[in-house]
């Protein structure tokens, strides 16, 4: 759904409440996206979290590629669940609002909303992430629960559960980026597990259950699989193998683009070619980020490279498990290949074969992906042009 703006909207912060950094944001991210000049309605996904609210489905974990949208889906999360602000002129004229819903959860839970990306740099390095996180944030509830709250509490779990227990109250919690520490910090065993169990405390057992009203992480890759099981495997996972019902909520559709098109006046074939290519579900989705920058610079060309480097994959595609790099070339003169996507443990550190390497790709979005036939593909000329880069670097003739 396009959303055209009447006016530039401003944050409206709740009278009497406390906004904080991690605890009860205001709305002040996803106005910036609703107030920018392309903005795509994408709250209908707010029907269905309202409808999952503590439930057994109310764990949500949804990757996707780089600039598909991911943060900006966390921010509207956090603007509508949010009581540190009263967004209901933000979400009025949105697709929300028509919901019989729509005031029953609007701005009514406590939300913790957690970036892990932008916690590496005030927390000090991977290593201080999660006593930061967990300092800062008990720091912030003991604002809003000063009688509950020990000055001896250190643990974020244990702080939840002892509001619940006391209060009664859930909470809403948010992660964007969740999966930093497991791509970047692979071979740091230490930071892995340390950061796993404070996932696990967070998300499983039987607290969690008590004082989860909704949980949503968003990130590159799925939750990281050990041995046979995830690592937090009462989520719900939507990803690009297998989005499900939510494939329509990440990423831009062929219809919103077709629409963004016909606005901008640029040839919608054309636009197609460059940028379309995603197969989720029932459709075809778009890299939001590619389609924008096209609407508004009015030039075709390679927008991947402004999100990623290809240099990323090229480790990967040296390794050449069984054929691997002809497997690429084969993809980018049209043909599709056959993928075993079972394999991959979501854990870069343990790439074994070229199924998890494609699979890998798959995730990152270098590569669509057809779940009917099981057979992965290039998706466009966008990405085209960064593979051929990556076969003909010097780096990959090292």
């Amino acid at each position: 759904m396009l959303y055209k703006k009447t006016e530039t909207l401003s944050i409206i912060r709740r009278e009497g409440e406390i906004m904080g950094m991690f605890v009860n944001p205001n709305a002040a991210a996803f106005q910036c996206a609703v107030n920018s000049e392309v903005y795509i309605d994408k709250t209908g996904l707010l029907e269905y979290t309202n409808k999952v609210l503590g439930t057994n489905a109310r764990f949500i974990c949804n990757s996707r590629p780089r600039r598909f949208g991911k943060s900006i889906t966390a921010n509207m999360l956090t603007a509508y669940y949010s009581k540190g602000c009263d967004s209901e002129k933000m979400f009025s004229e949105l697709e929300i609002s028509e919901a019989e819903d729509f005031k029953k959860h609007l701005n009514k839970y406590d939300v913790i909303h957690l970036d892990i990306q932008w916690c590496m740099e005030p927390a000090g390095g991977p290593e201080r992430i999660v006593s930061y996180i967990s300092e800062k944030t008990i720091q912030e509830l003991r604002e809003y629960y000063p009688n509950v709250l020990k000055e001896s509490t250190t643990s974020l779990p244990e702080a939840l559960a002892m509001i619940n227990a006391e209060t009664g109250n859930k909470f809403i919690i948010i992660i964007d980026e969740w999966d930093v520490l497991i791509r970047d910090e692979a071979a740091n065993q230490k930071v892995q597990e340390e950061y796993i169990n404070f996932l696990r405390g967070m998300f499983k057992g039987t607290e969690p259950t008590k004082y989860i009203q909704l949980a949503y992480l968003t990130g590159i890759l799925p939750i990281k699989r050990e041995k046979t099981q995830s690592a937090l495997n009462n989520f719900d996972e939507f990803t690009m193998l297998s989005p499900s019902i939510l494939a329509k909520y990440i990423g831009f559709t062929e219809d919103e683009v077709q629409k963004l098109a016909e606005e901008y006046h640029q040839n919608f074939e054309e636009v197609k070619r460059w940028y379309d290519g995603y197969l989720l579900k029932d459709y075809q989705v778009y890299n939001p980020r590619a389609v924008i920058s096209l609407m508004q610079k009015g030039e075709f060309k390679s927008y991947w490279s402004e999100t990623a480097s290809y240099e990323a994959i090229v480790p990967l595609i040296n390794m050449d498990y069984d054929g691997l790099k002809t497997a690429i070339i084969e993809m980018l003169s049209g043909a599709a290949v056959k993928v075993n996507t079972a394999t991959f443990k979501n854990d870069i550190l343990n790439i074994q074969s070229k199924d998890d390497v494609l699979t890998y790709m798959i995730h990152l979005g270098y590569l669509g992906y057809d779940q009917t036939r099981k057979m992965a593909f290039v998706p466009n000329e966008d990405i085209r042009q960064e593979l051929e880069i990556a076969l003909d670097s010097k780096i990959m003739n090292k």
